[in-house]
Formats: structure tokens, sequence, C-alpha cells
């Protein structure tokens, strides 16, 4: 029997992209022969994970894991939403959610490298993913995820498994969850106005900006009297401070009393929200738009290339 050296193993797993035991195994099974070996592996998962890699995975699902005052909330992607009722696939999802919680690591490769085992993959997370896109024929991602330690209060809402909640608070238990299913529902972007980013307040006075300008335009077509810069500015300053109170939590209308902010039922309820994180499945990621009809006619023209 030949020896079956790490390197050996390495150059398997950079030809197929298969996990790492997967590699070992089919290097045994061929008794070292690698390209034996890489016709095992081709065979058992084929080159799904290889190809796979490169593609959008824009679809997913949001996972949550709490104990006490430490907590833990993970967006994992996919390509389809069909992979998202794959019981492998959430089992990964929810595993990882706890192994966050657990054991604190760094960045998502750190996460990659905690031991974990599942449908007979592993030794690591990182195996299983790879050995679940071989598998199920998706590629699939660990995109975000944030840790929750601070001792506050941890209260969760997942709204299906696309939106997902984390509120730190400290008071009462059902107000906390309100705030939650509020969160999901309104999407504000910070607690209170003085945190909304930079970036977001610009462009928002730019586009403000804009809209005074077009309105100046218009008053002038029509031989109206300008606005004084002053009154102009007032107005840009205003639709700033409007748009501040919509996306901060704590001034947000709350969904259940329309009549009362967040802050007032809060205030009521002798509860603080020290901070939340919300995740939305694929927020951010360009989907791709696939073309079926100039699919098929390439398909027609490199089979005609072919014969």
């Amino acid at each position: 029997m030949a020896a079956i050296t790490a390197s050996m193993v390495g150059e398997l797993r950079a030809k197929t992209d298969a996990p790492m035991m997967e590699c070992k195994k089919a290097l045994t099974e061929a008794n070292g022969d690698m390209e034996k070996a890489e016709e095992l592996l081709r065979v058992k998962l084929g080159n799904k994970a290889g190809k796979a890699a490169s593609r959008v995975t824009a679809e997913g699902v949001v996972a949550v894991s709490i104990a006490g005052t430490t907590g833990a909330l993970l967006e994992v992607n996919c390509e389809t939403d069909f992979v998202t009722k794959n019981d492998s696939f959430l089992a990964l999802a929810r595993t990882a959610a706890e192994l966050i919680a657990r054991n604190n690591p760094a960045d998502v490769a750190a996460l990659g490298a905690l031991p974990y085992s599942q449908d007979g993959f592993g030794p690591t997370l990182e195996d299983v993913r790879r050995g679940l896109i071989g598998k199920i024929g998706e590629n699939m991602s660990f995109r975000r995820f944030k840790r929750f330690d601070s001792g506050s209060k941890l209260v969760s809402y997942l709204h299906g498994t696309r939106i997902g909640v984390v509120v730190e608070y400290t008071g009462d238990d059902v107000a906390a969850k309100d705030v939650a299913m509020h969160i999901a529902a309104m999407k504000p972007v910070a607690l209170s106005s003085a945190d909304v980013p930079a970036d977001l307040i610009a462009k928002e006075r730019a586009v403000a900006t804009g809209k005074a300008e077009e309105d100046r335009k218009v008053a002038e077509a029509a031989g109206k009297p300008a606005q004084s810069a002053e009154i102009v500015a007032k107005r840009i300053e205003g639709g700033v401070q409007k748009y501040l109170k919509e996306v901060s939590l704590l001034n947000q209308s709350f969904v259940k009393n329309d009549k009362q902010t967040v802050e007032q039922m809060l205030k009521a309820a002798n509860t603080t929200v020290k901070g939340f994180t919300l995740y939305v499945v694929g927020e951010g990621i360009e989907k791709k738009t696939d073309d079926f009809a100039a699919e098929v006619a390439a398909q027609v023209a490199a089979a005609k290339q072919a014969a």
C-alpha cells in the first residue's frame, strides 16, 4: 500500500476542489495513483464543486443561534431557492451559526476551519461545504456573520429564512421581541439618527439638492420668482432630517401602534435597545438574469461546431 502524503491530498484537492477527506479516501482506494484517484472522485462527486465555485449565490438563508447572552447571526448563500429547502443545506447553516456562537471565529476562513462532519464529509466545516456542493450540485458560501457577547440580553426574529434580526437589549422580553419584528418589517439602517452612516446622509443630501434644483428650473420656466438661497437650504436640510427619522429605529413609527415611535414604546416598557443587526438574504448581491433563448442558441451553435 502506497503512503498517502499531505502534499498528495493537497494536489488532488486543488485539481478537483473535492473535500480533503474525500481526496484522501480516493487516493487510498487508488493506491496513490493520482489519475485514478481523480477519476474516482469525478465518478463520485462529478466536477460539480469546481464548476460551481464561480457561480453567483444570491439566494440562501439566515440562521441564528442564541444561548444566554451569547449568540450569532449568519447568512449562508446558494444559487437557487430550491436548495434553501434542502435538509443538508439547512443543517449546515444551523450548525455553522452554533459554531460561531461557541468558538468566536475571526472571519469566514476561520469559521470554515472549525471541526465538523456531516453527510459523510469532514473533518472541517469547509470540507462539509465543499462536499455538499458536489452532492447537491450548487455553489454555496458563508457570506457574513456577527457574534454577540456584550453581556446584554439577546432576542431574535426570523421572517421565514430570508430575513433575520438579533436585538441586544435590557428590560422587557416582549417589547424587545416586538422591536425585532418591527426591524424585520421596516428595515431601519441605524439605531438613532446620529448613527446613520455618513455616506447615506451625503447621498440623501445630494438627492434633496437635486430636487431643489429641479423645482427651481420648473419655477423659472413658469415665470415664478426663485426662492432665496436661505429657503432652499432649509428645504434641503428638512428633506435630510425627514430621511433620518424614516431610517433610524428609535424615530420610526411603531408598526403595532403608529401613534407612538419605537422610542416611546420602549420607554413605556422600561426597555433599552443597545443595538441590532439585520440580515436580508442576497442584499447587495447582483443576481444573474438568465436569458434562456440565448442559452439554447449558444448550445445549438456549439453542437453545430462539434459536428
